[in-house]
């Protein structure tokens, strides 16, 4: 499998890793759209969030409540912070496994785009 993600979590190619553990790989975007910019991955390879078979679905959980502790541990937590999941290129995808971002450090508006 030639998937940019999985190399990370398998330290196959490098990346600014702030938090792995058995399930999931959180790192720095390399293309930050905020000061704190981090995509959090599970090991386990899903290309979109379609493909997650419900006897799957906890990772979606660990993927959250690792955003939830990042956040804390970054102390963004109380001010706010976004949480952000593309499915499909139509609405932006560009790499095909399932990954979190966690946005926070300034104020976001809405509509995104």
């Amino acid at each position: 499998m030639d998937c940019l993600f999985c190399k990370i979590a398998q330290k196959e190619l490098p990346a600014e890793v702030v938090f792995e553990d058995d399930q999931v790989v959180a790192f720095k975007d390399i293309h930050p759209k905020a000061p704190h910019h981090i995509v959090i991955i599970p090991r386990a390879h899903f290309a979109t969030l379609n493909d997650v078979p419900a006897e799957d679905s906890p990772i979606l959980g660990e993927l959250l409540l690792t955003a939830q502790r990042l956040a804390k541990k970054l102390g963004v937590a109380e001010d706010g912070y976004r949480c952000l999941m593309n499915v499909n290129a139509g609405a932006g995808q560009t790499v095909f496994h399932i990954h979190l971002h966690l946005l926070a450090g300034r104020a976001f508006s809405w509509p995104p785009g």
